[in-house]
């Protein structure tokens, strides 16, 4: 592989070493200089139309746009030299002459790049006297609103269809003062990576119709995670409000999903916010499931299962820690682990290579497999007559009562209490994904960690928790006190973890070493 080349130059005063063919605007994200701009997006191919990120370079005979500008070796760049300043403040009177002042109202207030930068560098006052331009809202299909008032024409919707996503829906309408982002006659924005461009989108032009009018963004906590909706495993934002999962958001990984998630994976939030969730610990007492301490639910379980064959029905949604704790209550059993998961239509976003909305609408199938669970068709297949059941968070999707009935006992550690498992004998609540800190596997291999973004609801624990806690009780547990410890545990007894910690997984993850050919995840 040859060499790269690097490029020394001064930004600011600052030194700075990239490699060559590295943008000017890039180079001072290296020197911690964020220069303004808003047509610029690493994802998307370079325009130039925005004019905001305008800097001065030495010995140029005028300004430069510093992101479609390469570094050069000796370059001196300064980004706040008065002449620079007065030109974005120029381009900043231009983009207001237009635009409402919708700031109240409008969904992107507080995380608006127009807001931002007009407070950072603009004018005190506008100069304009005339009416400002109106055009009606227009719904550009899929989870998408236009409000043209409000665009700044920066073209980063045109360009995320055209260049990335490949369906040319989008244009540019018009000329001069009436130019406005428009569809193609038929077309909508119905492509399943399109609601990226609400993402992409610097101000309020483009709104997610799922999301308008719902919180202010100073309203929102914000976490860490990964998209548990498909193995592609995305990296995102999960935003709460009232200890309510409001919005699912992208975040940059290069080697995952770059800047990008599906429409899928984004709506697909809602049973995050169940609210028939198994809230406290039950135990099967004079014919119904009554309400119990922790530590007597726990006892209960252990002892239906500590001289039974356990059979576990593990939800492919549950994280690596409390899928090998249930790996070890199969093994110490001599049991049978299996997991069934729902699948939909493959849906690759073009543009950028690996990157799809997979077939298989869990997140965790390969760390499945990965430790012993068999994925079959239906949820019994391998269930033996007189075998402990232990649902584990799996809905039993077009099960009945009856099919359970083939097992001795049933022993439910789920978010809910399946329809089909009212007669359960044990149900140990258990926080579902956003209520609680773990690690996924992707189908490539790599285990990413997500975060928790909201407390569970009433006296429901952790999954790592309670499944340590079972089998302490039925002499088996390491002390486990963190996800971390669970963690730690799986990196010293499997060799496709080893090495692996939360420490160096960081928030952008590593590859299992048996990655590229572990599992059948697709």
């Amino acid at each position: 592989m040859a060499e790269v080349k690097i490029v020394n130059l001064t930004i600011e005063g600052r030194p700075v070493s990239v490699p060559e063919g590295t943008s000017i605007l890039e180079a001072a994200k290296v020197a911690g200089i964020l220069i303004p701009h808003y047509c610029y997006h690493p994802g998307l191919p370079v325009a130039g139309v925005c004019r905001m990120c305008l800097v001065e370079v030495e010995k140029a005979p005028k300004l430069a746009p510093s992101c479609a500008t390469s570094v050069a070796e000796g370059q001196v760049v300064r980004v706040h030299t008065e002449r620079a300043l007065e030109a974005r403040k120029g381009v900043l009177e231009f983009l207001l002459i237009n635009h409402p002042l919708d700031c109240p109202i409008c969904d992107q207030s507080g995380e608006c790049e127009l807001q931002d930068y007009t407070y950072q560098e603009g004018r005190a006052d506008s100069r304009y006297r005339d009416p400002k331009r109106f055009n009606p809202v227009e719904d550009f299909g899929g989870d998408v609103l236009y409000v043209p008032n409000r665009c700044i024409l920066c073209t980063r919707c045109v360009r995320f269809m055209d260049d990335v996503a490949h369906d040319a829906v989008l244009n540019v309408s018009e000329r001069g003062d009436r130019a406005l982002i428009g569809k193609f006659e038929g077309k909508d924005l119905a492509h399943p990576w399109s609601g990226n461009v609400v993402d992409l989108c610097p101000v309020g032009a483009l709104l997610s119709k799922d999301f308008l009018n719902k919180a202010r963004a100073w309203e929102l906590d914000r976490v860490a995670s990964i998209c548990p909706n498909c193995t592609q495993g995305c990296n995102i934002t999960i935003e709460t409000r009232d200890l309510q999962v409001a919005r699912l958001k992208p975040r940059p990984n290069e080697d995952v999903n770059r800047f990008f998630m599906c429409d899928y994976g984004r709506l697909n939030y809602r049973w995050m916010n169940r609210t028939d969730r198994a809230e406290q610990p039950m135990v099967r007492t004079d014919g119904a499931l009554r309400s119990i301490d922790w530590d007597v639910a726990i006892h209960v379980a252990a002892a239906v299962l500590r001289d039974a064959r356990a059979f576990v029905l593990a939800s492919p949604m549950l994280s690596n820690e409390a899928l090998h704790l249930l790996s070890r209550l199969v093994r110490r059993s001599g049991g049978t682990g299996t997991f069934c998961v729902a699948t939909g239509e493959e849906a690759p976003l073009p543009g950028v290579e690996d990157l799809a909305l997979r077939s298989d609408r869990a997140a965790n199938v390969n760390g499945a497999e990965l430790f012993g669970f068999k994925r079959v068709d239906r949820p019994l297949d391998g269930l033996r007559d007189g075998d402990v059941l232990v649902i584990a968070d799996d809905g039993l999707s077009g099960i009945t009562a009856t099919e359970l009935a083939r097992a001795s006992q049933v022993i439910v550690i789920g978010t809910t209490l399946p329809e089909a498992a009212h007669e359960a004998a044990v149900l140990l609540p258990i926080a579902n994904f956003a209520e609680e800190e773990g690690t996924f596997t992707n189908l490539r291999g790599r285990v990413q960690r997500f975060t928790q973004a909201k407390p569970a609801p009433g006296l429901a624990r952790p999954s790592w928790l309670v499944l340590g806690d079972l089998l302490g009780a039925l002499g088996e547990q390491d002390s486990f006190y963190l996800p971390s410890d669970v963690f730690a545990k799986i990196a010293s007894s499997h060799p496709a973890f080893s090495g692996l910690s939360y420490e160096a997984l960081g928030m952008r993850g590593l590859p299992v070493l048996d990655g590229q050919t572990a599992g059948t995840a697709r």
